[in-house]
């Protein structure tokens, strides 16, 4: 029972199946929410006219060929002599659009006559009806001409008729009509739907750019109400997450420059007193707590306003290695990309680069050997960070973003700071629009890679 309620569950939607076929889009699926009632209407329109208007008035004009060609036939029979039936066939041509000629003593071929269009068929129905003699249909006898003969007694009766008798051509008007207004309708809804999806369009660049951390002061509310409306809501978030980040900001760095004086006042105590075993303990724990504050600091200015600047990554990762090599890191720097063309992105220089220090830090201090590289996957650029240290299990590595959170026994205070610097790594790329991702290295040790969106 369980097995079929899930398979059940599981049966396609005809909704699912529909939105895979269509368009991605909101600006072509609005036209086509636009334009589908208008081709319907149109296809509906068209259905009525050719099943109502085409064929009742092609059996009438047929009709009217086939009477007329009964009439005259009527009028041979009673002529008493060729030479009334001379004044017959002239008298039909000078007053009908018809040519009648009669041939004596011709007979007509006894195979079935093939009927090549609807409208042969049509008229073969109305000479049948009107007519009731053997006939053929020939409608390449001439360009716009249809040549219709009829077996009589004494030989047999061809006539010509014009094409314009036997259909109307203000059908091709019709369909003319019809598709001049389709595209004259598609033109004007492109253009109005193009014109309403502008601003959304706009307002999705603004808030990627923003994202990104990067300036849109250009940006302003513009289009359809409630279009208007949430580009209002946007502006609105942007100036309460801006603030919210410059009080977050402006109270870590209060609350660490106040703590530094009552430390310094204690160290001073603790410089003056006598070496003894519980002096050093308190004097460790004053280092200790310089460090914690030290790390609440540089969290605060990672988080601390920065106007993004064009920036040239390769010169930034050969500044970056070049501040590891001088504090003694082994370490290796391919440049990828930008070793043959110059990579310019809008960052924060600052922030970046102590996102960078922080990453190329922990693999100093925990690996013999650093590789720092630069790749482009995806749509993006990968600051890639290596080393050959003992790596963060799996199952820890979310962990290991949280604010103070430190590793034990490997990744300890002892051997690391206060917990904060992947914070201040990941916080940083985030405000580029970009992320900090932890993987298993090819050298044996851990993978830091910094992905930013072009």
């Amino acid at each position: 029972m369980n097995r079929l309620t899930e398979l059940w569950r599981r049966r396609p939607r005809p909704w699912r199946l529909a939105k895979r076929f269509l368009p991605a889009t909101l600006f072509a699926r609005s036209l086509l929410i636009m334009m589908t009632p208008v081709v319907l209407a149109q296809a509906i329109a068209t259905f009525v006219f050719y099943d109502r208007h085409w064929d009742t008035m092609t059996q009438r004009l047929a009709a009217g060929v086939a009477g007329e060609i009964a009439l005259v036939i009527e009028q041979l029979e009673r002529d008493p002599d060729m030479a009334a039936r001379e004044e017959t066939l002239s008298m039909t041509a000078r007053n009908t659009d018809i040519l009648i000629t009669f041939n004596p003593g011709e007979m007509l071929p006894d195979d079935t006559p093939r009927l090549r269009s609807g409208l042969e068929d049509t008229l073969a129905t109305a000479l049948d009806d009107r007519v009731r003699r053997p006939w053929r249909i020939n409608s390449n006898i001439a360009h716009k001409w249809i040549e219709i003969r009829v077996q009589l007694p004494d030989g047999v009766l061809s006539v010509l008729s014009p094409e314009r008798r036997l259909y109307s051509f203000t059908s091709y008007l019709f369909i003319i009509w019809m598709l001049g207004s389709s595209l004259v309708l598609f033109s004007i809804a492109t253009i109005f739907m193009r014109n309403q999806i502008r601003p959304i369009r706009r307002l999705a660049v603004a808030a990627d750019a923003f994202g990104k951390g990067r300036d849109i002061s250009d940006f302003k509310p513009e289009g359809a109400m409630e279009v208007r409306q949430a580009a209002h809501a946007f502006l609105v978030m942007r100036e309460r997450i801006r603030r919210q980040i410059s009080q977050r900001t402006e109270m870590l760095a209060g609350v660490s420059h106040d703590l530094r004086t009552p430390l310094t006042r204690m160290k001073l105590q603790l410089a003056m007193m006598p070496d003894l075993p519980e002096v050093e303990e308190l004097k460790a724990d004053v280092v200790e707590m310089q460090v914690m504050i030290d790390g609440y600091l540089s969290f605060a200015r990672g988080a601390g306003e920065e106007a993004p600047v064009p920036v040239d990554l390769a010169a930034l990762l050969e500044e970056i290695a070049i501040n590891a090599r001088r504090e003694g890191a082994t370490l290796t720097l391919d440049l990828g990309p930008a070793a043959d063309e110059e990579v310019v992105l809008p960052l924060r220089p600052n922030i970046l680069r102590r996102c960078l220090a922080n990453l190329v830090g922990n693999a100093r201090r925990y690996g013999r050997t650093i590789w720092l590289s630069l790749a482009m996957r995806d749509g993006a650029l990968e600051i890639i960070v290596d080393d050959d240290g003992p790596g963060i299990p799996a199952d820890q590595r979310d962990n290991v973003f949280r604010p103070f959170h430190r590793l034990e026994p490997s990744r300890n205070q002892q051997t690391g700071g206060v917990g904060l610097g992947l914070t201040i790594a990941r916080d940083a790329a985030r405000r580029h629009g970009g992320d900090v991702l932890l993987r298993d290295s090819p050298h044996g040790g851990l993978r830091a890679v910094v992905r930013l969106p072009l």
